[in-house]
């Protein structure tokens, strides 16, 4: 590890209590080592990279680490904890907790450096020869690989076993780590000779196993899941080549490995680089941890899926919410991912759609909705033909909204085979009046319906027609068949009464949904139940003549939406010393973003302190949502911020509703972070209070 870990960066008796105080800890070793120039501003990126994804692993390790521009060379801190804590771990408490701290532009040759610790960690010697050494130097020098495995021994109290029973002692030298840190498929053929050379003795062919490993950083997980799907397949006699997507960059494999491969394993967090070579074979899709902990599971899964003939039909890069999911998340984890989704392909066409009625109806006035068709009648010089032609392309672009969600839906379910019965469901929601219910329906059942087909058995000969003749004709004649005679009655029957409903909403009831709205709005910034909110309001609009209560509806949740930003702006403003000066720097961006109805933008402080930013933007959210129902306030849009006030009835109430949220979750924000910057010394964690207390004394910003 070169200089990248030294003594004065080891604490064998972490005393904190929680992860946030053990990541203060040791990054303030590295402030005073001059490793870390912004104490707030780093902590800040490693909560963020932790709200991400729970850094806890199986077997008491816990690895918090971030890219950050505030650390000057790639530094590792290393914590041992007596009583342990919590890091998200399935299996509990970490004793040993690894800070990983990387410049924002970390050369490739420090980044592998730090790779080949994420892969030691899967060795159990040297985890257990970490667990009992007694000396921080010796420590250091165990984990940059400086000590001899004799040496490191030494430390260690003889007798002493690691957790499966072996003996303590250092497997990887530091020569060994620089070999398997890089990721390349170099490493990894070399890590599965032995199974080969086994197999072949013999006489019998290993099953082949072909995987990618990625995670959000690109630093630790990564490695981690390559090297525990490594170990595994060597366990069961199965031979496992890994391309490590990381941030040194990556090494695609071989074309003929892959071509000889049996199944495929992905682990990860990220978008797969050029996916389609691995179509055609065995896959089990899943998130970087299970990679790491349940490798031998997805092993035996992949080749129960290659004696089975399940084959993938390969699909573009996705995210991860497209993916249904690591098999270990509950039904309900993977019924958001599938309607996210949905919801994230569709919120294009409902701007780009919205946009441009709303533009038609600026231009053209509140009669163009019944102008002829610009086929027939259009004048190049009359404003009245132009705004037609803008509200007619719009309309166009808003009936793709239900067909789009819906095959996204089971495309998130089923991949690629999914898009045609989905959107075919969707269509057929249009056509019988199920509206936005219908497509949701539509979505889910194309994409069981695929999944149910692609668990058939079917001979090898037939297997390259399915994807693109078999499953499209049965699922969309299955799912048209359901649509049309079973569930779309019903479904387009409560569609309407929703609406019927929405309509009637007077007085205290639409004030009401009103503050619902504003505090979905600001729960989770731009989540799962952010977008809940927006497209049950964009799905009222999405007609010609929508319903006044349905431009409420928009027009309530939008303004909501731009507060949490706006708020945050205003705070770094007023109180810029309760703020770091990373935060205050966001700050101006927020004004934009919040602006321009991106509550993503308040993203950066909720991160840093979310007890105290979330709840005081729903608070403001709820106040808007409230006030603009309660004005009145209308809105044909789904999407501008102030730019399209001009298109908002009532727009003076309406920007008094903005204003009035903003104010009040500025005032909870400054409030509640001044009341913790008063706290009586000794009350923080891991000597928290003591660092606050001196960047008080010098006038430096505090960030609560």
């Amino acid at each position: 590890m070169s200089e990248m870990i030294t003594a004065d960066l080891v604490d064998l008796d972490l005393s904190a209590e929680t992860k946030e105080a053990a990541a203060r800890a040791l990054a303030e070793r590295m402030v005073t080592l001059g490793r870390v120039t912004d104490l707030e501003g780093f902590l800040a990126d490693v909560a963020a990279r932790e709200a991400q994804m729970p850094t806890g692993l199986d077997g008491g390790i816990g690895i918090p680490h971030c890219r950050s521009e505030h650390v000057t060379e790639p530094t590792l801190g290393f914590g041992r904890s007596a009583a342990g804590i919590d890091f998200g771990a399935p299996d509990g408490p970490a004793d040993l907790i690894f800070l990983i701290a990387a410049p924002a532009g970390a050369d490739d040759a420090h980044l592998t450096i730090l790779s080949s610790l994420a892969r030691q960690l899967m060795n159990a010697e040297f985890t257990s020869a970490l667990r009992a050494v007694d000396d921080a130097a010796a420590a250091a020098a165990l984990i940059r690989g400086d000590e001899s495995p004799a040496a490191a021994a030494s430390t260690v109290p003889e007798g002493t076993e690691s957790a499966d029973g072996s003996k303590n002692s250092v497997a990887v030298s530091a020569a060994a780590s620089a070999d398997t840190a890089t990721g390349t498929t170099t490493d990894t053929t070399d890590t599965t000779s032995d199974t080969t050379a086994d197999a072949g003795a013999s006489g019998e062919r290993p099953f082949r196993i072909v995987a990618v490993t990625s995670c959000p950083t690109g630093i630790a997980h990564t490695y981690m899941a390559a090297e525990s799907l490594e170990n595994a397949g060597r366990e069961a006699g199965v031979e496992v080549v890994v391309e490590t997507q990381g941030s040194a960059g990556f090494t695609r494999l071989d074309p003929a490995v892959i071509a000889a491969a049996d199944g495929v394993i992905f682990a990860h967090d990220v978008p797969v680089r050029d996916k389609d070579r691995f179509a055609g074979k065995p896959t089990v899709d899943v998130g970087v941890k299970a990679g790491i902990n349940k490798p031998a599971e997805l092993i035996t899964e992949v080749r129960g899926k290659a004696a089975r003939g399940e084959v993938s039909a390969g699909s573009a890069p996705g995210t991860p919410v497209e993916r249904s999911g690591d098999s270990t998340e509950g039904y309900g984890t993977k019924l958001r991912k599938w309607l996210m989704s949905g919801v994230s392909y569709m919120v294009p066409f409902v701007a780009a759609g919205g946009l441009l009625i709303a533009l038609g109806f600026a231009i053209g006035g509140y009669t163009v909705n019944k102008a002829p068709s610009v086929m027939d009648h259009f004048v190049w010089t009359q404003a009245d033909s132009w705004g037609a032609l803008l509200f007619q392309i719009g309309v166009v672009s808003f009936g793709f909204l239900v067909p789009v969600l819906a095959g996204y839906i089971a495309y998130g379910m089923a991949d690629r085979p999914g898009l045609v019965p989905g959107f075919v469901g969707g269509a057929i929601s249009l056509t019988i009046n199920a509206g936005f219910l219908g497509g949701l329906a539509a979505g889910l059942i194309a994409g069981g319906v695929v999944i149910g087909i692609q668990k058939v058995k079917i001979p090898a000969a037939l297997r390259g027609v399915m994807p693109v003749v078999v499953i499209p004709l049965i699922s969309a004649a299955i799912v048209g068949f359901l649509m049309f005679v079973v569930i779309g009655k019903p479904i387009a029957s409560a569609q309407k009464g929703m609406t019927d409903w929405l309509n009637g909403l007077t007085g205290t009831n639409a004030v009401l949904l009103g503050a619902l709205l504003g505090l979905m709005m600001c729960f989770d910034l731009g989540g799962p139940v952010n977008k809940v909110a927006y497209t049950f309001a964009t799905a009222g609009i999405a007609v010609a003549s929508p319903s006044d209560s349905a431009m409420k509806i928009m027009a309530a949740v939008m303004a909501a939406g731009m507060v949490p930003p706006l708020a945050m702006a205003l705070a770094t403003t007023v109180r810029g010393r309760l703020f770091t000066q990373t935060e205050r720097e966001n700050g101006k961006a927020a004004w934009v973003l919040g602006a321009s109805f991106i509550s993503e933008g308040a993203i950066p402080f909720a991160a840093a302190d979310p007890l105290r930013v979330i709840p005081s933007a729903m608070v403001g959210g709820a106040v808007t949502g409230s006030l603009s129902m309660a004005f009145g306030a209308t809105l044909r849009a789904p999407h501008g911020g102030i730019f399209v006030v001009p298109l908002i009835g009532n727009p003076f109430l309406y920007l008094i509703a903005i204003a009035a949220g903003v104010c009040v979750t500025t005032a909870l924000v400054v409030v509640l972070k001044g009341m913790r910057k008063q706290a009586p010394e000794g009350t923080g964690a891991g000597g928290a209070d003591t660092a606050i207390a001196a960047k008080v004394d010098s006038k430096e910003p505090v960030a609560a």
